[in-house]
């Protein structure tokens, strides 16, 4: 009986981690951000809700870490695209220029102003970090600000504002070749950063993203040089963190994004595939341990699908972006039924 009684509950904790035929993904809307723009290349997109609708913000130019690369943004309203607006770039004076880099959006939820976080330098190795505020749903920006020294803010992937109020940003270095992540902290507000050290142990791990858990638990899940996603979790609020580990999932070292929903399933975008960038996935579990594949949403004999963005909207709609070739950003809306 006792046996029976262990086979059972055992079924019992399985059917509940991923019940069979639960999940149906929903695609609502599926769509560039722009057919046509003063950029032929452009990369690693962001997103945030705002009162107005959906903001989007990526950067745009002749290449990656050409000079002219600038930060543009575009407003989701009314079921349509606002076109791509200039909002930030690396003019340093009428002679010299820096290409800027991996915007990252966030609203403060009490004030309702918008930061918009990016790099400047002429490679990852140098660049340093910048913000800017908008007062008006992003209509208008103001002068950039520069990030203390030692820290980037959120060097990809959003912040996430946690209960205690601390605005906790995922962060990283490349550094003489060597990749390593941590975290910084802040007020809502943006003000009083401080860096969080993470013990990287065996892994070069870069452009974290967050999840939240029960009573404070957090998980930080990244890209790595060893082709599997790292992981690192904490349970005091994000004060401190484990030591990054495998979480056995094949990875081709491109950029990730994750976000938890209001009913607290995880959901991560990533690209499952040791070599290139062709097939992008979307990821669902609930312990942050145990990932299952639900939906392709892109899989080419070639191509670039990439560097995703991931949030949900207070009506429920999970709003993803991802690189396209390169030459577009790719939208997508859905729901999980």
């Amino acid at each position: 009986m006792p046996y029976l009684l262990s086979l059972f509950l055992f079924a019992t904790f399985n059917s509940l981690l991923f019940p069979k035929d639960s999940i149906e993904v929903k695609i609502l809307k599926s769509e560039f951000i722009y057919e046509t723009a003063p950029f032929p290349s452009c990369h690693a997109s962001t997103l945030v809700e705002t009162p107005e609708g959906i903001l989007a913000s990526w950067f745009g130019g002749q290449y990656e870490r050409h000079p002219d690369v600038s930060i543009y943004t575009s407003m989701l309203q009314d079921n349509t695209w606002s076109t791509p607006v200039l909002v930030a770039d690396g003019i340093e004076n009428k002679d010299f220029r820096n290409p800027t880099w991996n915007p990252v959006l966030y609203r403060n939820p009490d004030s309702g102003q918008i930061v918009l976080f990016y790099k400047e330098g002429p490679n990852p190795r140098e660049w340093w970090g910048l913000y800017k505020t908008s007062d008006d749903g992003g209509k208008t920006w103001s002068k950039a600000v520069q990030i203390p020294p030692g820290m980037l803010g959120p060097v990809k992937n959003k912040s996430v504002l946690l209960p205690d109020g601390t605005l906790l940003h995922p962060s990283s270095f490349e550094t003489n070749g060597i990749w390593s992540m941590h975290v910084e902290t802040t007020t809502k507000d943006v003000q009083d950063w401080k860096k969080i050290e993470i013990d990287n142990g065996d892994f070069h791990a870069i452009q974290p993203t967050i999840l939240s858990y029960p009573n404070g638990k957090l998980q930080l899940l990244a890209r790595t040089q060893e082709h599997v996603i790292g992981t690192t979790w904490s349970s005091d609020g994000g004060k401190s963190w484990s030591t990054i580990e495998s979480t056995g999932l094949v990875h081709n070292n491109s950029g990730i994004d994750a976000v938890t929903l209001q009913n607290g399933i995880q959901l991560l975008l990533c690209n499952p595939i040791k070599e290139g960038r062709n097939k992008l996935s979307l990821m669902m579990s609930r312990d942050g341990m145990n990932w299952e594949e639900i939906h392709v949403l892109e899989d080419q004999p070639k191509g670039e699908f990439s560097y995703p963005a991931i949030i949900q909207a207070k009506d429920g709609t999970v709003h993803l972006t991802y690189t396209y070739n390169r030459e577009k950003v790719k939208y997508v809306a859905l729901t999980l039924e």
